[in-house]
Formats: C-alpha cells, sequence, structure tokens
C-alpha cells in the first residue's frame, strides 16, 4: 500500500511513554523510515491480529470440539453422507430442488 502526504492523511496528536518513544525511534531510524510510516504498519498490523483468536479462546474452543466428538452419532452414517452428497449437488446446481418450509 503506497502512502501519500496530504491524500488520505489525517493529523493525531497522542502520548506514548518514554520507552515506547525510544522504540519508535529507533525503529524508524533502522529501517529508515519515517516515524509516522512505522505507526502506521505497526497499527495495521495490530489490527490484523486483533481479529483473531486467542490462545486461551483457541483452546477453549478445542475442548469444546473434543467433548462433541466424543459424544455417540445420534444418526447413521450412510444417512449423513447422503445428505452431504445431495447439499453438495444442490450446491452445483445453483440451488435447492424443492421450496423450503
Amino acid at each position: 500500500m503506497l502512502w501519500h502526504y496530504g491524500i488520505g492523511m489525517v493529523k493525531m496528536t497522542f502520548s506514548v511513554d518514554d520507552e515506547t518513544a525510544r522504540t519508535l525511534r529507533t525503529t524508524a531510524e533502522r529501517l529508515r523510515k519515517p516515524q509516522s510510516l512505522v505507526v502506521r504498519e505497526a497499527v495495521a498490523e495490530y489490527a490484523a491480529r486483533a481479529g483473531r483468536l486467542t490462545e486461551a479462546e483457541r483452546r477453549r474452543m478445542l475442548a469444546a470440539l473434543d467433548v462433541i466428538m466424543k459424544r455417540p452419532p445420534t444418526r447413521p452414517q450412510a444417512g449423513v453422507a447422503r445428505e452431504i452428497k445431495a447439499i453438495r449437488r444442490a450446491r452445483r446446481q445453483g440451488g435447492r430442488g424443492h421450496r423450503s418450509e
């Protein structure tokens, strides 16, 4: 993504602690990028990660799946396989073969 000053840019003022300011300066110098670009890239990366599950959430969901997988089947496998095959066939044909209720 290319950023051009004056196009789609908003000037903002905010405060950071001394260590964050030092880290920003040294990172910008090392990468030979403006500090504002380092901040934009950091915010974009953080936003991308924020939508992902935390480790605790991932473990909780996996534990729930483990519980579900240990339950005995409620329907015969052959019936499930037929239903999946019918769903796939309907999707390839563009919809249902009958009206929904």
